[in-house]
């Protein structure tokens, strides 16, 4: 089985295009078709805006903890002086970086899918399966999550806690937040790749 990226079109494109590579111009905008209402455009195009947006904001994220890194590699092996906020900065940094783009990886349909049978069905048996999927798996998991996650949250604002994995001990309840604000960005996405799917389902076509 094959984990593939381009295993179905992108929401951007009309029937019959080929899929354009992630860093096209077209981005993720979905064109006016006479079969997609225009209200549903402007909530799909909405919601994948936003994806994008919080996507291309947070990945900077990567550069300051790079640069943490570098830095405690030559404090400690160069002047045998290792800091004592290195670690608890990268790991912060990464899984916010990690989580807070997990829902433009799915606007740009980067999760990993086993194409093996999908990428022979037709778009109205994909949009069909996918909606499927959305409805019985994603958005209760997603629900769950969001409702976990904010209740660890709240906890951790509530007692101000703090790191122990090192003598830094930063405050850790802004990091804990980034769940409930992922479970938001994901159900947001997730609502647009729902209707797409119910699209295709009914009408036997991408938007």
């Amino acid at each position: 089985m094959a984990a593939a990226r381009d295993a179905r079109p992108g929401p951007w494109l009309n029937k019959g295009e080929g899929r354009p590579s992630p860093g096209s111009a077209r981005g993720n905008e979905v064109t006016p078709t006479g079969s997609f209402p225009l209200p549903l455009l402007r909530v799909v195009n909405t919601l994948d805006a936003i994806s994008l947006w919080s996507g291309r904001m947070f990945a900077w994220l990567i550069i300051p903890m790079v640069a943490a890194l570098v830095y405690e590699v030559f404090a400690r092996y160069g002047f045998n002086s290792p800091t004592v906020w290195a670690y608890d900065v990268t790991y912060m940094l990464y899984g916010t970086h990690f989580m807070l783009g997990s829902a433009y990886t799915l606007a740009r349909q980067g999760h990993i899918r086993t194409d093996f049978f999908y990428r022979l069905w037709s778009p109205r048996w994909q949009g069909t399966v996918d909606a499927f999927l959305y409805a019985c798996l994603f958005f209760p998991a997603m629900g769950f999550f969001l409702w976990d996650s904010s209740d660890f949250a709240m906890v951790s604002w509530i007692r101000g806690e703090v790191g122990i994995s090192s003598p830094w001990s930063p405050p850790i309840y802004p990091f804990k937040t980034v769940m409930p604000v992922t479970a938001v960005l994901l159900i947001l996405q997730g609502t647009s790749e729902f209707v797409k799917s119910l699209h295709a389902a009914i009408r036997g076509e991408w938007p």
